[in-house]
């Protein structure tokens, strides 16, 4: 991350996070991740800005299959290893993790791919770490085109990591990297835009 941008302090807020706003207006987003991302027995998923493992816990509810997450933010990692201790929590950054080639069926991200500060770097790491016809699942808010236009032109004023795409915009950002659009969803505010691995 460029030394002279700001970034939200996720690590102050980490063991309250669940339980205040953006804790509160996730649940929409995990709801909708819940109906979309489509994982069978055995299969291994990886939440890249996993947070507090929230997520991690609600899929595993739904079926058993290998979890993984990794985060910045060394508090919000210490969150997550307690709600999730049978999981592989990990502190890392989205553009360079520790795990082999081809190692998982679906990558989520979820609420943090609009804070990534190296995207293209993120696009080319999903690509190495998941399997030939793999999903990557990107969760962010799903905002009209002035409104979007309107907070992009604010972060990049005040010089804050953070920047909003809709779902062609995004599929657009993944194409160089051998992703081709599978399919989105919307529920309000939270959007869904599923990206195959070629």
């Amino acid at each position: 991350m460029s030394s002279d941008k700001k970034d939200f302090k996720f690590s102050k807020r980490a063991s309250a996070y669940d339980d205040g706003f953006e804790g509160k207006a996730s649940r929409k987003f995990y709801q909708l991740l819940q109906k979309e991302v489509a994982l069978k027995p055995g299969m291994s998923l990886l939440d890249v800005g996993c947070g507090t493992g929230a997520l991690l816990q609600k899929l595993c509810a739904d079926c058993a299959f290998s979890a993984y997450g990794i985060d910045i933010k060394k508090a919000m990692v210490e969150q997550a290893k307690a709600k999730c201790p049978e999981m592989d929590i990990r502190l890392s950054r989205s553009e360079q993790t520790p795990f082999d080639d081809n190692s998982f069926d679906a990558i989520v991200a979820c609420m943090a791919y609009h804070h990534f500060s190296d995207k293209p770097g993120f696009a080319q790491e999903a690509a190495r770490l998941l399997k030939p016809g793999g999903i990557l699942y990107i969760a962010d808010p799903r905002l009209p085109f002035p409104i979007r236009k309107a907070m992009n032109g604010l972060l990049r004023l005040f010089r804050v990591v953070g920047e909003f795409f809709s779902v062609e915009e995004t599929a657009s950002r993944f194409s160089g990297y051998g992703f081709s659009l599978s399919g989105y969803a919307y529920d309000g505010y939270a959007q869904v835009v599923k990206l195959q691995k070629d």
